[in-house]
């Protein structure tokens, strides 16, 4: 008991040591903004006043002043609103180890903090190398990866830290199981509106895929509720702080809908990153293609799948297959060998240019240019041909012209020279024209319809849809070797288990990008358009650089939740966190044309959850269908938003939400309205995972 009470007061003086600390950094950031900002004020007022007149240099300036200002301010001001958020909560964790025979004591935090002057310290940020020795799960010796290598230590203890508000609210050692206890307390809480990052209660084998090799194609597989999305943020957030100089602006981020991007837009900014791309695969497609029509977008087709549309699945099978890529590669060839039809060039009826030596340039100097993107290089050449014979005949009729002025006495120049000089315009402008005639003889045979006109008129269809973007993009950088708008160094694909293989080649073939966050669960295909996900078969693509990492246990919902979810896979590869809820899962009938009882029985659930003081509840539908059908009713007696278009923003408090939209979201309690029997067992998987504390069924038979 003594030693505790000297431990608590070791802990709390440390605390008081380091909020003290922290407080004279930030009054040192303070000032240098300051002393940088008067520094810009009075070198403007010099500078304007000594080039008042030259435009040139004050135009230099101020690009030299932005920069300044953005690089200098930039890096103050990301201090001091990572000092903000430690004074709340300076550290969560501590470790002590022997490296190289001295003793070092560590604090881990969200952010670093070492005085300036100092080489020594005081915080260390999480995402540093020798900070994944708290993350290890372990004590004795071990290792840690640096930049100069692996560096041998031996762990004595590891302690976690609840520091709340600024103050010190208890301590776990290692020897009652950290981690756990620290978790069980974070699990049991409330879910947000928005996700929340980790950085406190990282597992080992979660810590190991966020600190992966960065020049790895990592790809997660791991079931509902075991952190996946959390994870890849966390990675992002640990390449962004190791690597920063190498990713800043080229990690892009790829989720499924806007609700989800939406919903995880605060990790990163709470981890100290802005400078990430955010997209759905949709968006970021249909940018690359430059479309300016609209497409139909995944809503539509999963609203038809779920309804059991056949033709829509076998679409969305026949487009996600190998038989799809080899339609596309067979239509590139097909291109390459018969589209052009190749006549020679010719000016003022004099061939400039042969077939064969057409021919020439396409199959021999420069067949290793993609056919469109050579076509116009080929154009370029022509056309270079062809304005080298003009000039040729213009240098002929200025020649022709001086010779024929040269002939004349004083007396018939006065007389001759204007009709010369008529005659010398008159040649020129049929020459002109006959460049323009031969251009149009070249643009005629060597111009190609635009990309997204051949797919549509070979696929034989007006309005294309999402499926068909990938296939475009692939037909652009065959035919075209069209590269991505803006450099990308590392992409995050987030429900990559709906991906399908051409997706993922053209993400690789487009950007060259050859760094990957892949997470998925195999469980959660809507669509189960192959047997084995693409995602599970990326070595076809990267080789040895493919590095999978299976997670089978859940954190999210309760023991009994995801006893209750597990019945709907075939088999129970799902491994809950242990984690015994109050309730168990509960399940009640209701007749099929009963609606106010239906409705009655949804409210009665709603007051309930408001009663267990859980704040955000989700009633979940197999589609939109079924949402409409209870919407208007709900909306009577309750305040409740539905989910029913993709751009909708939560904020928490009750919602109404078909099943694909729910996925990768978590609520508090979630009411399953199941107005079919027959709806796939994957379908209720996903519904039944989004549920932390809560889950009730309401079967309508």
């Amino acid at each position: 008991m003594l030693l505790d009470k000297i431990e608590l007061f070791k802990e709390e003086e440390n605390l008081e040591k380091t909020l003290g600390i922290l407080n004279e950094e930030t009054l040192n950031y303070i000032e240098k903004r300051k002393a940088i900002s008067d520094y810009i004020l009075d070198y403007r007022k010099k500078y304007i006043e000594e080039y008042r007149d030259d435009e040139d240099k004050l135009v230099e300036y101020f690009d030299h002043e932005r920069y300044i200002k953005e690089e200098s301010y930039k890096a103050i001001d990301r201090k001091l609103s990572e000092f903000i958020k430690l004074k709340e909560s300076p550290y969560f964790g501590k470790i002590n180890f022997i490296d190289d025979g001295y003793g070092e004591e560590l604090y881990i935090g969200r952010y670093g903090l070492t005085p300036e002057g100092s080489y020594d310290p005081v915080i260390v940020d999480w995402r540093a190398p020798v900070a994944s020795l708290f993350y290890k799960g372990m004590l004795g010796k071990t290792n840690y990866s640096s930049p100069q290598g692996e560096v041998p230590v031996d762990i004595l203890g590891r302690r976690q830290l609840i520091v709340k508000k600024a103050k010190l609210e208890g301590y776990f050692d290692s020897d009652i199981n950290i981690q756990d206890e620290i978790l069980q307390m974070v699990l049991s809480s409330n879910s947000g509106e928005k996700l929340k990052d980790i950085v406190n209660t990282i597992q080992k084998e979660q810590d190991e895929i966020i600190r992966a090799d960065r020049s790895k194609v990592v790809v997660v597989n791991g079931v509902a509720g075991s952190g996946k999305t959390t994870i890849a943020l966390h990675r992002v957030a640990y390449l962004l702080y190791n690597y920063r100089q190498q990713l800043t602006d080229k990690v892009l981020i790829l989720g499924p809908n806007d609700i989800f991007m939406d919903y995880i837009s605060e990790v990163l900014p709470n981890l100290g990153e802005t400078a990430v791309k955010n997209e759905t695969f949709l968006s970021f497609a249909y940018k690359e293609i430059g479309l300016n029509e609209e497409v139909l977008d995944i809503t539509s087709y999963l609203e038809q799948v779920l309804r059991g549309n056949e033709d829509v699945v076998n679409e969305i099978k026949y487009k996600s297959s190998k038989e799809f890529i080899d339609l596309l590669d067979k239509k590139v060839n097909e291109i390459e060998e018969e589209y052009f039809k190749i006549k020679s060039v010719s000016f003022l009826n004099e061939e400039i240019v042969s077939i064969d030596e057409i021919i020439e340039l396409f199959e021999k100097h420069y067949k290793y240019m993609p056919i469109f993107r050579r076509s116009q290089k080929i154009k370029r050449i022509l056309f270079s041909k062809v304005k080298d014979k003009r000039d040729e005949k213009v240098r002929e009729i200025n020649q022709k012209a001086k010779e024929d002025i040269a002939k004349l006495s004083p007396d018939e120049l006065v007389v001759e020279e204007n009709n010369i000089e008529f005659r010398r315009r008159i040649a020129i402008r049929d020459v002109v024209r006959e460049v323009m005639k031969s251009k149009a003889d070249i643009e005629g045979w060597i111009e190609n319809k635009g990309i997204v006109d051949i797919y549509k008129e070979f696929m034989n269809i007006e309005k294309l849809s999402y499926l068909d973007l990938a296939g475009i993009i692939y037909l652009m950088i065959k035919l075209d070797g069209k590269k991505a708008n803006y450099e990308i160094k590392h992409i995050v694909i987030d429900e990559a288990q709906d991906y399908n293989m051409l997706q993922f080649m053209v993400l690789n073939e487009l950007t060259g990008c050859k760094s990957y966050t892949i997470v998925g669960d195999s469980n959660q295909r809507l669509i189960k358009a192959e047997e084995i996900p693409a995602m599970l078969r990326l070595k076809d693509i990267f080789g040895g650089f493919f590095n999978l990492f299976e997670l089978k246990k859940s954190y999210r919902s309760t023991y009994q939740i995801m006893e209750y979810a597990n019945k709907f896979l075939d088999e129970n590869s799902v491994v809950p966190f242990v984690r015994k809820g109050e309730f168990d899962v509960l399940e009640t009938t209701v007749p099929k044309n009963d609606m106010e009882d239906l409705i009655d029985v949804i409210l009665n659930l709603l007051e309930d959850y408001q009663e267990e003081k859980y704040e955000n509840v989700a009633i979940i539908t197999k589609d939109k269908e079924e949402l409409n059908i209870i919407a208007p009713e709900l909306k009577k007696y309750t305040n409740i938003l539905a989910f029913n278009k993709s751009d909708i923003i939560y904020r928490g408090g009750k919602v109404l939400v078909p099943s694909y939209y729910a996925k990768g979201l978590e609520f508090d309690a979630v009411i399953i309205v199941d107005f079919d029997e027959s709806t796939d067992n994957l379908i209720k998987y996903i519904m039944s995972t989004r549920a932390l504390h809560r889950l009730s069924v309401v079967k309508v038979r």
